[in-house]
């Protein structure tokens, strides 16, 4: 397993993430959403593995401001702009190679706990 988690230190679903792997001796790259970012590649992966960028869009952002101008612009643009606005990224991001998940979500992690 090739596991990275994308969060903020102050993200609670990133911490118990990052626990869950750690409590199953996985090892898993931690990256810092506010030190590090996401690159643009890392991005379209993700989104690609979850259904599209729409899908990495947290609806319940504090930034209102950012999240009607991610959502309500152009899809061809929708790339670059939560590349410029991450405060809009429902986290924490986990990659698993190809796969991901968006969220705390135990169901998949332990479906790539099985598969593996």
């Amino acid at each position: 397993m090739n596991i990275q988690i994308f969060g903020t230190k102050k993200s609670s679903d990133a911490r118990k993430a990052e626990r869950w792997f750690k409590e199953r001796r996985i090892r898993a790259q931690y990256i810092d959403m506010n030190e590090k970012g996401i690159s643009r590649g890392e991005l379209r992966s993700a989104a690609q593995a979850v259904g599209g960028p729409d899908a990495l869009i947290d609806e319940n952002c504090r930034d209102r401001d950012a999240l009607a101008l991610v959502k309500y612009i152009a899809a061809a643009q929708r790339e670059d702009a939560l590349l410029e606005h991450p405060q809009v990224l429902r986290l924490p991001i986990v990659r698993n190679g190809k796969k991901a998940a968006v969220g705390y979500c135990l169901e998949v992690y332990q479906r790539w706990l099985e598969e593996e």
